[in-house]
């Protein structure tokens, strides 16, 4: 080896040692002039010797590459979200479900760092790629941005293959520095350290995430099990073996008591910390017990948030204005004088409907409490009586629809008044960009501005109208050029493509949400073979119940609708579901299975899939209801209460001899 090439790799592995002291240990060794010195000389001898230069050096974070878009990644192992608890009763019902599976479990509990979720993936060693969480099945590709953090390792200190997430964070005194940098430069300032993370990460131009001074937690080995580890709290200490930043404020608890001590520290010791955490994670510590537990179709069952009681303020209800929704739903919304609230100002409030107004004897000109919900969405608790004038107006709900002054009818058994013109503009545009949004069609830069300014330009009235629009109309329209227009036209193709499921929810059949409307996709397959059954047909799907399956038969009775997805299917809609093909039998079909033990032949999740696709369903722990309990190797508590509720137990032989003749079909 040559002298350049030893120095190089000399240079590489102190800075490397000293990135880590500095941003992971937050105990640096050495002076800033001293690091700095360092990386000058490395940078003169990779610019001398470029081809000793690699990916993971230290000098490959400085940033510069920009890109012209995102590319999508889908994630092997969903990113789910969690379930919240706001109080202690909450807890212990989390805790109580949870004892149902596992005997005397333990909590790793930690701080939830308010951030950007980021998956960050390495083939031996080496960082591949870092993606966003998305929609939690597909996010959006940010290594170019990721690199720029200097506590995210470039190279690991074992050449292994890792999937590793985490949490992207602003540190306050850095978003305390960014904002006097953008008040200077006549820039909006970022409302909270979240939302400047987030705005650097999805930056197409990494030079500005690497000016950001970013920092990561990772927080999560999706699949520790399979590299070996028992407990999550193993995991975490093998990231801080492998050279990653973790939080140390971490607990391991014996017990939901331990548990709640925890909860009431961190509840008085917010203010002491360097970043902002908008509450803790409690999860179940045993990976088996993970297992066992399961997940419902958006969250884990063994881990919840704690989220802290939301920060409550005062203000001055100005007075209340009113929405149309997609559906003719009408909501009163709170003029509030504007108010900072949990970091971000709010200057408007959902009060819901008449009765929750009238309930809490809600009056224009009130002092009213203000917080939001779940940290997100602005609310209007009550009103203070006390300091009440005389002067305030009593609320009085309106007759007819704000935007086309047609009656308003408030429906039986419901509180919320509606328009019932199907030709509101109100109605109209608000169906139109829930058929483009995330979750629906995931049309990308189709959002709500864009949506109404292409209707009020006469550029699309109706959902067809969306795949007949062309880059020649678009760009003549301010603020969009041929690259913009470009990439929408790109977007509306794509969107084509999507599976059943996705349609079908944008449609904005009511009662129909994302899980009813991936059911009735995965079960009928195709648009024709559902828009033909009956109620009768429908109800007899699990999870689509009478009030879903009356909706959607009166759906596609009306033949505006019949004419709506004609239309759609001669513009090249895809019209059918592209999952797996479901292979139902009898011995299966709407039965409840169970899986407990160690599987040898097949893994539990490969289990679970098979079984899916032959009509069962699986759950986490018995019951009565309970069909069937596959029982593997070291099988505990749910064995034994499946044999104390006389239900059919299969071992690991008998489960394979049953599902064999499926597979070889």
């Amino acid at each position: 080896m040559n002298r350049a090439l030893e120095r190089i790799n000399e240079l590489k592995k102190i800075l490397d040692s000293y990135n880590y002291e500095y941003y992971v240990l937050d105990n640096p060794s050495v002076s800033d002039q001293e690091y700095d010195r360092l990386m000058q000389e490395l940078v003169s001898l990779e610019s001398l010797y470029p081809e000793y230069q690699t990916d993971d050096s230290p000098t490959q974070r400085v940033g510069g590459k920009v890109l012209d878009q995102f590319k999508k990644v889908e994630h092997i192992i969903p990113m789910l979200s969690l379930g919240n608890a706001f109080n202690e009763e909450d807890i212990l019902d989390f805790h109580r479900k949870v004892e149902e599976v596992v005997k005397n479990p333990k909590y790793m509990c930690e701080l939830k760092i308010d951030g950007l979720a980021v998956t960050i993936h390495y083939k031996a060693g080496k960082l591949l790629y870092a993606a966003t969480r998305g929609d939690g099945t597909v996010g959006e590709d940010i290594t170019h941005n990721v690199k720029t953090i200097k506590a995210v390792p470039l190279k690991l200190r074992e050449e292994i293959d890792i999937e590793v997430r985490g949490e992207i964070y602003m540190p306050k005194k850095s978003l305390e520095k960014l904002n006097e940098e953008r008040i200077i430069n006549n820039l909006p300032i970022f409302a909270n350290p979240r939302n400047a993370a987030a705005g650097s990460v999805r930056n197409l131009d990494s030079k500005i995430a690497s000016k950001r001074n970013l920092s990561v937690f990772l927080y999560r080995v999706p699949n520790a099990a399979k590299l070996g580890f028992k407990t999550h709290s193993e995991s975490l200490n093998y990231l801080d073996k492998l050279g990653f930043k973790t939080n140390k404020e971490r607990v391991l608890c014996n017990g939901i008591n331990e548990v709640l001590e925890f909860i009431e520290y961190w509840s008085t010791k917010l203010n002491t910390l360097a970043y902002e955490i908008d509450g803790l994670v409690i999860k179940v510590d045993d990976l088996e017990n993970q297992n066992e537990l399961g997940f419902t179709s958006k969250s884990p069952k063994w881990a919840i948030a704690y989220k802290f009681p939301a920060e409550e303020v005062t203000t001055v209800l100005k007075g209340i204005t009113f929405s149309v929704g997609r559906t003719g739903s009408i909501t009163p919304n709170a003029v509030l004088e504007p108010v900072r609230v949990s970091g971000t100002i709010v200057q408007r409030a959902s009060l819901h409907n008449e009765d929750f107004i009238r309930l809490k004897d809600i009056r224009i000109g009130d002092k009213v409490v203000v917080r939001k919900a779940g940290y997100i969405i602005p609310e209007v608790v009550r009103p203070l009586f006390e300091e009440r004038t005389g002067q305030e107006i009593p609320f009085v709900m309106i007759k007819k629809c704000p935007v086309c002054q047609s009656e308003l009818v408030r429906k039986d058994l419901e509180a919320d008044h509606y328009c019932l013109n199907k030709d509101c503009k109100a109605r109209i545009i608000e169906s139109l960009i829930h058929f483009a949004s995330r979750d629906a069609m995931n049309i990308e830069g189709l959002g709500e501005k864009i949506v109404e300014l292409f209707f009020n330009e006469q550029l699309i009235q109706t959902t067809p109208d969306i795949y007949k629009l062309k880059q020649e109309d678009i760009i003549k329209l301010v603020g969009f050029k041929e690259k913009s227009s470009r990439n929408l036209i790109t977007a509306i193709e794509k969107s084509k493509q999507n599976s059943l499921e996705k349609l079908l929810f944008g449609l904005g059949i009511r009662f129909v949400g994302k899980k009813a409307a991936k059911t009735l996709a995965k079960n009928f397959r195709s648009m024709d073979e559902l828009m033909k059954k009956t109620i009768t047909d429908l109800v007899e799907i699990p999870d689509i119940g009478e009030v879903i399956a009356k909706s959607v038969n009166d759906y596609f009775l009306e033949p505006e609708k019949q004419k709506l997805i004609t239309d759609l299917k001669s513009l090249g809609l895809n019209m059918n579901y592209l999952g797996k093909e479901s292979i139902e039998a009898i011995e299966f079909k709407n039965k409840i299975f169970v899986l407990t033990g160690t599987l040898n032949i097949l893994k539990r999740e490969e289990a679970k899939v098979i079984l899916e696709q032959l009509g069962a369903k699986v759950t986490g722990s018995v019951s009565k209801k309970t069909d069937v309990v596959v029982a593997g190797s070291e099988a505990g508590s749910k064995l034994t209460k499946a044999k104390e509720l006389n239900i059919t137990i299969w071992d690991e032989k008998q489960f394979n001899e049953k599902i064999n003749p499926y597979l070889e079909n």
